[in-house]
């Protein structure tokens, strides 16, 4: 099994779970070539990564003649094909709201990808995110490249399916991956019913050293942990507002930001507003070993996302035992039980979320980890790594199987 893996830019910091996902198929016996649009513009620091990075493709990293040179190649040797993808590339840049211009680059970057695909013999081309990634998937079938799958995981692509032309993406695909069953609804709302069979779930598996970390008790102390890219849908801006609240009532609490991102400037200046240097620990973005140290020396993990699909540290703040305070958002639900792993509150009010951190720190130590290991056990059924490389495994099987006939 030979199958191509594409992506907008790749290792990234917040992509290592498809690190974990590639390793697992090619643990079964599949040949995996990477490919990606773009190289990661922050710093790589885990080690696997940077490993990672030295075994990718860079698409852009042929330059612009090399883009329009194939270009011309693919138009002169394919030109009926070519005409179609020009007008399907035409009609997407028309509702995008990245504007035409971006979307005839996506077709640039297509033919260059076609020709990549046609020398490492790949019969398939697996895709995250249904967004510009999709799109050059999309139109590098249409030239005649192998048939493509996607992965969904929100929530950009449940904001604004139309300009992204969600619907051609799942119809021209030979089976789209969603990782939870509100990621799966929504993908039945862009398309009509009888593409809705190609849609299969398949949850995101936990990284194994979350599973066998050997982590230490809950440790009686007021340590909050929020993991994730410091970005409007996270909710960290809320999230310092509720702790300056906390902290003007008398509560002691400290609170670590893992992470980094574009609202990073505006989170500290929050937290300078409020006065919460000496509360507020802003890390940067850290390794995969860092994030499960915090995680193993907080209280609980909080995260009061907006929107999202279904977060994987989540996943792993359960594996490692600790409980987690989110909120009622897209697939959160299917995993957090209230009561029995951690809390759940509505996304946007700082007064809840305020009371359920308050909650959270001073729920006895005892109680914290009987949720912690409820959410393990929920974390061991639900995002087995084994059982994710398994179902996608097969479908990758069952596309290249149907292709040959």
């Amino acid at each position: 099994m030979k199958v191509a893996y594409f992506t907008n830019y790749y290792p990234a910091v917040s992509h290592t779970f498809i690190r974990r996902e590639i390793a697992g198929l090619e643990a079964k016996g599949a040949e995996i070539h990477r490919f990606s649009v773009r190289r990661y513009p922050g710093e790589l620091v885990d080690p696997d990564d940077i490993a990672e990075a030295k075994r990718t493709t860079v698409i852009l990293d042929d330059g612009t003649l090399a883009l329009v040179q194939t270009a011309l190649g693919v138009a002169i040797g394919r030109p009926v094909r070519f005409g179609k993808a020009l007008l399907a590339s035409i009609r997407m840049g028309l509702r995008s709201d990245r504007g035409l211009l971006r979307n005839l680059a996506y077709l640039l970057i297509a033919c260059r990808l076609l020709l990549l695909l046609t020398r490492s013999g790949c019969r398939h081309l697996h895709v995250h995110f249904g967004t510009n990634p999709t799109a050059v998937a999309y139109l590098c079938g249409i030239l005649g490249g192998p048939p493509y799958s996607f992965t969904v995981h929100g929530p950009d692509e449940f904001d604004r399916p139309w300009a992204l032309s969600l619907t051609e993406k799942i119809e021209g695909a030979a089976f789209v991956v969603a990782i939870s069953s509100f990621g799966r609804s929504q993908l039945y709302r862009q398309c009509s019913l009888e593409h809705w069979p190609k849609i299969k779930i398949v949850r995101c598996g936990v990284d194994q050293g979350f599973i066998d970390a050997n982590t230490p008790p809950i440790a009686d102390r007021p340590r909050l942990v929020c993991v994730g890219r410091l970005c409007a849908q996270k909710g960290q801006l809320l999230l310092v507002q509720a702790t300056a609240r906390l902290r003007d009532a008398g509560v002691t609490l400290e609170l670590i930001l893992v992470g980094d991102g574009e609202m990073r400037p505006e989170v500290e200046a929050l937290v300078r507003e409020h006065r919460l240097e000496d509360v507020v620990k802003i890390t940067g973005w850290a390794s995969g070993d860092e994030v499960r140290n915090y995680l193993s020396s907080s209280r609980a993990l909080v995260l009061p996302s907006f929107a999202e699909g279904l977060p994987v540290v989540i996943m792993e703040a359960l594996a490692l035992g600790r409980p987690v305070l989110t909120t009622y958002v897209a697939g959160i639900p299917e995993l957090v039980e209230p009561n029995r792993c951690g809390w759940l509150v509505p996304a946007g009010s700082v007064d809840v979320l305020a009371d359920a951190m308050r909650e959270v720190l001073t729920t006895p130590v005892s109680r914290l980890t009987e949720l912690g290991q409820e959410g393990r056990r929920r974390v061991l059924a639900l995002h087995d790594p084994r059982t994710a490389t398994r179902l996608l495994f097969e479908e990758l099987k069952r596309s290249l199987e149907s292709s040959a006939l």
